[in-house]
């Protein structure tokens, strides 16, 4: 499998840890490659950020316009947002940067799989049908896919899962993109298969706010220092 090309940001010398953060629709590797230093990680938490960028494809909602992204949307109805294809290969190449990270030396239980929008997507996707320990899940304006495919998918494969992993989830309330209520109900499913979700919301739209970068430093601090 050819992985993505990925923009790094370390915070310091040797890493202990890896933060993967997906991009949302149409952007790439390098939209949040200036919030790493808001963050305001200490200096003895050295991280490594890699910030792939989403393969280019065509999107039937923009006319079929090419621009990267994780997966084709098709309209805004829960089913047109899910193509099944493209979140499956998508989620794949996820998995091959975890195990060129833990060949880089890094333990899964130090990566945490981030994701904004159709990023934080892939990243629900994955984390949840992992068989990986990994440190943590974060999910910001965005929305968990193929909710009717995870109860068969977790039953025939009862080694994937861990609920232990801590689970970060951002949304917006006045996010016209990604509807409050479905980051909402993502974190209520989440918390329906056993995870401990910690959720935060915003007086925003579908973006950041300077409040949500700093729990996100809060949140990495504490998952990294258990």
């Amino acid at each position: 499998m050819q992985l993505p090309e990925t923009v790094e940001v370390e915070t310091g010398a040797n890493p202990g840890g890896t933060v993967i953060w997906l991009h949302g629709l149409g952007a790439d590797g390098h939209d949040f490659e200036a919030i790493v230093p808001e963050l305001r990680l200490p200096a003895s938490l050295p991280l490594r950020f890699v910030f792939p960028h989403a393969p280019v494809r065509p999107i039937t909602i923009n006319g079929g316009m090419e621009m990267r992204a994780w997966y084709d949307i098709v309209s805004f109805d829960k089913k047109g947002r899910a193509d099944e294809a493209g979140i499956r290969a998508s989620s794949a190449l996820v998995d091959g940067l975890l195990e060129r990270e833990q060949q880089r030396g890094i333990e899964s239980s130090k990566i945490v799989i981030a994701g904004f929008s159709q990023g934080g997507a892939i990243a629900l996707h994955n984390v949840i049908r992992s068989p990986l320990k990994l440190c943590g899940l974060m999910a910001l304006s965005s929305y968990l896919p193929l909710r009717d495919t995870i109860d068969a998918e977790l039953a025939n494969n009862p080694h994937t899962g861990d609920v232990s992993v801590p689970v970060f989830i951002g949304h917006g309330t006045s996010d016209p993109m990604v509807p409050y209520e479905g980051g909402r109900d993502s974190a209520d499913v989440l918390r329906s298969l056993g995870y401990q979700v910690e959720w935060h919301e915003y007086a925003m739209g579908h973006s950041l706010c300077a409040q949500e970068i700093a729990d996100i430093g809060h949140w990495l601090q504490a998952i990294y220092s258990d």
